[in-house]
C-alpha cells in the first residue's frame, strides 16, 4: 500500500513538474513575442520620426521657392493681367420671387431688400474693441 502511494506521489510530482515546465516555456515564448513586438514598434516610431523630419525638410518655403524658380519658369503677375468691371457680363434682370422658396420670398418682401445691409451706427462685433 505504501509503495503504491509513493508511486502515485512520484507520478503526480512528475506531472506537476512537466506542467510547470510547460507553463515556463510558454511564458518565455510569450515574453519573446512581446519583446519582438516592442522592437518592431520602436522601429516603426523611428521610421515615422524620420519621415516627419524628411517632410519638414522638403516642406520648407525656401526649398519650394527654389524649385519653383528652377522648374516652373513663372513670371510675376502684372497689373494689366487683371480685368475690370466693364468686361463682366451684364447682370440678369430681376426675376419675380420664386414661390417655392420661402426664404427668397421673405427677402424679396423685406422693406430693405435682399442686398441692403442693415446699418445700426455701431461697429460689428469683430471690429469693436
Amino acid at each position: 500500500m505504501m509503495r503504491t502511494v509513493n508511486i502515485l506521489v512520484i507520478a503526480a510530482l512528475i506531472v506537476a513538474a512537466a506542467a510547470v515546465y510547460k507553463i515556463k516555456f510558454d511564458s518565455t515564448l510569450q515574453a519573446e513575442k512581446v519583446a519582438k513586438l516592442h522592437n518592431e514598434l520602436r522601429k516603426e516610431r523611428d521610421a515615422i520620426a524620420f519621415l516627419k523630419a524628411e517632410w519638414a525638410r522638403r516642406d520648407t518655403p525656401s526649398r519650394i521657392q527654389a524649385l519653383a524658380e528652377r522648374f516652373l519658369k513663372l513670371e510675376p503677375v502684372k497689373t494689366t493681367q487683371f480685368g475690370n468691371f466693364d468686361h463682366l457680363p451684364p447682370r440678369p434682370p430681376d426675376a419675380p420671387p420664386d414661390t417655392s422658396d420661402p426664404i427668397a420670398a421673405f427677402l424679396a418682401s423685406h422693406p430693405r431688400g435682399p442686398s441692403a445691409p442693415e446699418t445700426t451706427g455701431s461697429l460689428p462685433a469683430s471690429q469693436a474693441r
